[in-house]
Formats: structure tokens, C-alpha cells, sequence
């Protein structure tokens, strides 16, 4: 699904991620099938390729570096992200759980919609992201504890966060609309922590 947009150098940078209904679909992509590494990058390359080709864009991703593609900053410059109390960014329809595969630069200028007046946080009831952590690893003002995060997902305890998904991510009521199925939040949380990386 297009995440956003953005003006950049006289063109037009279109964010994509991947949107409700994706997980049924990439299931029964080639990529997850053939047991080979990186499944979601190497379906992303070769979707989002076959798009950029067919739009006459350049296909970008966030991943394939040094260097990197700034999509962070796109994202926020985008006016659909914002940062959350817990630090992560938070996308007007897909809240904690967004995700940025790839991107569509075209050459010259597209119209984009207005994007929402204000992040939903700000009028998100009692910002339940700030508290979910088990191990408060997540603060927008002191940062991310990453070692905390994957200590505790060494742990028995951690394996709610492994096998259903972060539960900042999934506190958020954002996200929780988004519908993402706790079998695809598995696969990026086995990506994000293989077994053994916290030392534990």
C-alpha cells in the first residue's frame, strides 16, 4: 500500500508497505517457499522492481546498504509518520506496526493527498506503548535499551513479544486496527532477534 509521499529534488518520492491483506498473499509468494534467507527484502526487490519498471520510476529500499536510503526521514518528511511517545514511529493507518519496504522515485512532480492534520497520539488515551514493554526498553527520551530488548527476548517471558510481536507495537489502537496476524509480526521478529543474539 502507498505509506505516504513526498516532494524531493523535483520529483516525487512515493512510500510503499506493506498494507492489510498482505500477509495471505506473501505466504504463498516464491520467496517464502524456497527456504532461502531474507524472504521479505527479495520479495520486496522484485514486486517493487516490477513496479518501478512498469511506472518508469526508480525502485529504492530500505535495505541493500551502506549507504542507506534516508527512508526515516522520508517517512516523517511524508507527513503520514510521526515519532511516538515510545520513540518508534507511528503511521497514521498502520500506528506501531508500520513498515517500509520500498519506495517509487519518479522524475517529476505527482500530485499526493493532504496528509492528517496531527499524529494520532495526540489524542490517544492514556498512550498505552509508554507502559507495555515488560522490560520498558522503549522511551522516546532516553532512547531504545536494545540490549534489554533482546536480553528479554533470550527469556521464556520473551516469547509473547516472539510469537505474537512487540507488545509496545501491539498496545497501540492504531495498530490495532491495522490488523497485522501474529504469524507475519513472528517472521519480522525472527529476523529482528534469531536465536542466541541477546547472549542468552
Amino acid at each position: 500500500m502507498v505509506m505516504g509521499g513526498l516532494r524531493e529534488g523535483g520529483g516525487t518520492i512515493v512510500l510503499l508497505g506493506p498494507g492489510r491483506g498482505f500477509w495471505p498473499h506473501f505466504r504463498d509468494a516464491p520467496e517464502m517457499r524456497d527456504g532461502a534467507p531474507d524472504p521479505v527484502d527479495r520479495w520486496s526487490q522484485r514486486v517493487i522492481g516490477a513496479m518501478a519498471a512498469e511506472l518508469g520510476a526508480e525502485a529504492l529500499f530500505p535495505f541493500g546498504g551502506p549507504p542507506y536510503q534516508p527512508f526515516l526521514r522520508w517517512a516523517i518528511a511524508s507527513g503520514r509518520a510521526w515519532q511516538s511517545p515510545a520513540g518508534m514511529l507511528v503511521h497514521d493507518e498502520a500506528g506501531l506496526m508500520v513498515s517500509y519496504r520500498g519506495a517509487l522515485r519518479f522524475d517529476h512532480v505527482i500530485a499526493l493527498p493532504a496528509p492528517p492534520d496531527a499524529a494520532p497520539c495526540a489524542t490517544c488515551d492514556g498512550q498505552p506503548c509508554l507502559t507495555a514493554c515488560p522490560v520498558d526498553a522503549l522511551s522516546a527520551a532516553r532512547g531504545y535499551d536494545v540490549a534489554a530488548c533482546h536480553a528479554h527476548l533470550d527469556r521464556p517471558a520473551g516469547r509473547d513479544c516472539m510469537e505474537e510481536g512487540c507488545r509496545a507495537r501491539r498496545a497501540c489502537p492504531v495498530s490495532q486496527r491495522f490488523d497485522r496476524t501474529a504469524e507475519q509480526s513472528a517472521l519480522h521478529m525472527r529476523a529482528f532477534h534469531p536465536a542466541g543474539k541477546g547472549g542468552g
